[in-house]
């Protein structure tokens, strides 16, 4: 058992003597309530000092019985908090409540339920985005492989399925929540929980057996993956097609910087809505490729002509370097010309 409920345990045995004591005392021996509890305490105490009044043989047997289980308890209190200076609880503790802080600050963020291979994996990414979450892992032994390994990923200790597990990790506030449970049952049983706390949330579960995947979207997922699937996919592509899948790799990989395919969303206060990719001169001004545009209704066009509208809410996809992806994303975020005009851009 955690030490530190070890002594929160032995912390409430201890008041629950004291308050027998001081009843029994007025019971027994008909004392005010202020002489009872003195007695109680100098008696658990050990002290030595003078019974507060004579005692009869019933208060006696009373003060026996009081002094062995009292001497019992205060040595198991001892005993945890000696185990908790040593094992380091009293850092441990300081540092959750730390995390809890940090937790309840979060908004926008994602959950993460599982913290095995993928949701590691999921961490991973997301921290090198950066993106804000919160990590949810119901087994002790991950926890702690976590807190010894010095991860700095925000998480709780909880089970996901019950609702308020999700509640402290901020589902409330949360922009979506990703199950990746070993369990296709418990990831069932996380996307109804989380669906009925935030209706509007999205949702993305994994699904490993067969099947899985229409109930887990019946459950309230918005959408569902299978890793074995997508796995066995990739495997065979990479024989069938090797150089398509090594130009994705490359454009979707992190080990690979010199290129990357990112989606950039346009705000309802661009300066460029309404133009035509021709007139906005982004390939000009970034030299980024625009492969796609998914419009705010969720329809997707692929290689778009140059006389296609921009418009608020569509999300452009595209290939390129970094560099000039982040620099297509400062543009974009622009509201006039006075603003663009700091950041180097050359009308068309």
């Amino acid at each position: 058992m955690d030490p530190v409920r070890h002594f929160k345990i032995s912390i409430g045995v201890l008041l629950l003597l004291l308050s027998l004591g001081t009843v029994g005392y007025m019971t027994i021996e008909g004392w005010r309530a202020l002489d009872a509890l003195y007695m109680t305490v100098i008696t658990l105490g050990t002290v030595g000092f003078k019974e507060v009044h004579e005692l009869n043989d019933a208060g006696k047997v009373f003060t026996m019985i009081l002094i062995f289980f009292g001497v019992g308890v205060i040595g198991y209190i001892v005993g945890s908090l000696a185990q908790i200076m040593f094992e380091g609880q009293f850092q441990r503790i300081i540092g959750r409540k730390k995390v809890e802080k940090a937790i309840a600050a979060l908004e926008d963020h994602y959950i993460i339920c599982g913290f095995g291979r993928i949701g590691a994996l999921i961490c991973r990414e997301f921290a090198a985005k950066p993106l804000p979450f919160v990590v949810v892992e119901k087994e002790a032994s991950t926890i702690q492989r976590m807190e010894q390994d010095g991860h700095t990923y925000l998480f709780l200790h909880g089970d996901a399925t019950q609702d308020d597990t999700l509640l402290k990790a901020g589902i409330k506030k949360a922009k979506g929540l990703i199950s990746v449970v070993t369990s296709d049952t418990e990831n069932v049983y996380i996307t109804l929980t989380a669906r009925g706390l935030n209706p509007g949330l999205f949702i993305l579960a994994r699904s490993g057996e067969e099947g899985s995947e229409i109930k887990l979207k019946r459950a309230g997922a918005s959408k569902v993956v299978s890793p074995y699937l997508i796995g066995g996919s990739r495997m065979a592509q990479a024989i069938l097609r090797p150089t398509v899948v090594d130009f994705i790799e490359i454009a979707t990989g992190r080990e690979h910087m010199e290129l990357q395919m990112e989606e950039i969303l346009i705000p309802d206060h661009s300066f460029f809505i309404g133009e035509t990719l021709a007139n906005s001169g982004f390939r000009k001004e970034t030299g980024v490729i625009i492969v796609g545009i998914k419009k705010e209704d969720g329809k997707m066009g692929f290689n778009p002509g140059s006389h296609t509208k921009i418009a608020a809410g569509d999300t452009l996809i595209v290939l390129g370097e970094p560099a000039a992806i982040n620099k297509l994303d400062i543009l974009i975020s622009c509201s006039d010309e006075a603003e663009l005009a700091t950041k180097d851009y050359q009308p068309k």
